[in-house]
């Protein structure tokens, strides 16, 4: 007897169950394409268990007409079976597009299969036939897969074709031996009809489970994105306007210091004008922080960009970091190999500079850096010989706020260079060493950090500044366009 079309994975719900009031919600653009692979995958999970429909009502039919003898009309069934394998076809050619599947083609794909289950019923006993009952299982996947409107309105049509088949059909000429028990015909045609309703569903709603906790995960982890990347706007918003703010009280300073330098009573005192010299110094320190954030927020990013190699730019910046920071034994290995071209980036620099500050914290005497060339990526390695991380911090490594330091408003350093790691499509991972210490492990892809030949390739000077700065705010840009789509 007739089998029932199977079901597929995901139900219609779609991102107005994901965000509540109050929440953030994820990027549009991420639910939708979500959303849309979801429904690929219900239609491709539809169409396998649709051809286990058909070889399951091909094995029914012949077991029942030439195994119990009871006589069917085999050539209208099998030209149904035939419509069906037709239809199947026609959805296997829609699925290999990239359109959408939307409520309306669940809808009809879900009538195609009752419209088959009635034919069937009709051809086979209609009403008496105890494979009827698999029209529960037609509804019971329009409740789960459709919107409200389509599943009331697949009641209403099981139950009109559930009564058309009383009153139209022929019943079947079965012997009333219900007494006989499983050896009766009857029963037994009932007790493969409930084994295979309850297989199904439990087949289906399993695989719904599953596909709903992966969907809800993937939800949060959009909706974290987005709270995260809110997070360093604000941030960021605060960083560059107390960089602008100080920028005047620190250009004041410098041009009291230069006159204090000319004035005599400085000039001939050593000591004094040795600690003015100091102060200077630390004033263009102070200016060089400030327009670093500038730049990390995306201001002047392309004023002060300049062509550079990977090995150069890790060199340089480990030697700057080097020299102004009070480190006993600091070892640096650069295995990058063959170099390439790439543009100095002042949030890739900030990013590696954040690692290796709190590494310097945590372990003061010893640290070390290991640069290298893993296939298409460059990874930063930063080793340290302090406490490592608390398990607590390792599990929720690149959160806000997750800091041991007990200082207010700490643990933002990690968060940074996680984010800043994302936005090019790279990630951080932390471990603790068995023998002590922590490691941070920094991948970045070199197709989002490395300049393109032809790029570097411009014959005139001011076109070559002007692709050194539109490649410095790429490699800031790329990121965000990537979450975007």
């Amino acid at each position: 007897m007739p089998t029932p079309a199977p079901p597929t994975k995901m139900p219609a719900a779609t991102a107005e169950s994901a965000a509540v009031a109050g929440e953030l919600h994820p990027p549009r653009a991420g639910v939708a394409s979500l959303d849309n692979a979801i429904g690929h995958q219900n239609m491709q999970q539809l169409i396998q268990l649709r051809w286990f429909a058909v070889v399951g009502q091909v094995a029914t039919i012949l077991v029942v007409h030439y195994g119990f003898e009871i006589r069917l009309p085999l050539d209208h069934m099998l030209q149904v079976l035939a419509c069906l394998a037709l239809f199947n076809m026609v959805s296997l050619l829609r699925s290999r597009s990239h359109r959408r599947v939307t409520n309306g083609e669940l809808f009809v794909a879900l009538l195609v299969d009752v419209a088959t289950l009635t034919a069937q019923l009709y051809l086979s006993g209609g009403a008496t036939n105890p494979f009827v009952f698999l029209f529960l299982l037609q509804v019971t996947l329009g409740a789960v897969l459709l919107k409200a409107w389509s599943t009331w309105t697949m009641v209403v049509i099981t139950s009109i074709c559930f009564a058309g088949l009383a009153l139209f059909s022929r019943p079947l000429a079965l012997p009333l031996d219900h007494d006989r028990g499983l050896w009766s015909p009857y029963i037994q045609g009932m007790l493969v009809c409930f084994a295979l309703n309850a297989a199904l569903l439990v087949i289906f709603i399993t695989r719904i489970s599953r596909n709903l906790r992966a969907r809800d995960a993937r939800l949060a982890d959009l909706r974290q994105r987005a709270s995260e990347e809110e997070h360093i706007v604000r941030m960021g918003l605060l960083a560059s306007g107390a960089a602008h703010e100080l920028g005047t009280p620190l250009a004041t300073l410098a041009v009291i210091l230069g006159d204090w330098r000319r004035l005599p009573h400085f000039s001939s005192d050593p000591e004094l004008l040795t600690e003015v010299a100091e102060m200077e110094l630390q004033i263009q320190r102070c200016k060089s922080i400030v327009s670093g954030i500038l730049l990390s927020a995306g201001e002047a990013r392309g004023e002060s960009s300049e062509e550079t190699t990977v090995s150069t730019f890790l060199d340089d910046l480990v030697e700057e970091w080097r020299t102004t920071r009070p480190v006993e034994d600091f070892e640096y290995d650069n295995h990058f190999g063959r170099d390439l071209p790439m543009v100095s980036d002042s949030a890739l620099k900030q990013m590696i500079c954040n690692v290796l500050d709190n590494a310097l914290e945590a372990s003061p005497h010893w640290l070390r850096l290991e640069a290298a060339h893993d296939a298409d990526a460059l990874t930063i390695t930063v080793t340290d010989a302090g406490p490592g991380f608390l398990p607590a911090i390792l599990k929720e490594f690149g959160k806000p706020y997750q800091s041991s330091k007990g200082r207010a408003g700490g643990g933002l350093g990690l968060f940074l260079v996680v984010n800043v790691a994302r936005t090019v499509g790279g990630r951080v991972a932390a471990a603790n060493r068995p023998e002590g210490g922590a490691v941070v492990k920094i991948t970045l892809p070199l197709a989002a950090i490395v300049l393109e030949e032809e790029e570097t390739e411009v014959d005139d000077d001011a076109d070559d500044e002007e692709a050194l700065a539109a490649a410095g705010r790429t490699i800031g840009m790329e990121g965000n366009e990537r979450n975007r789509s």
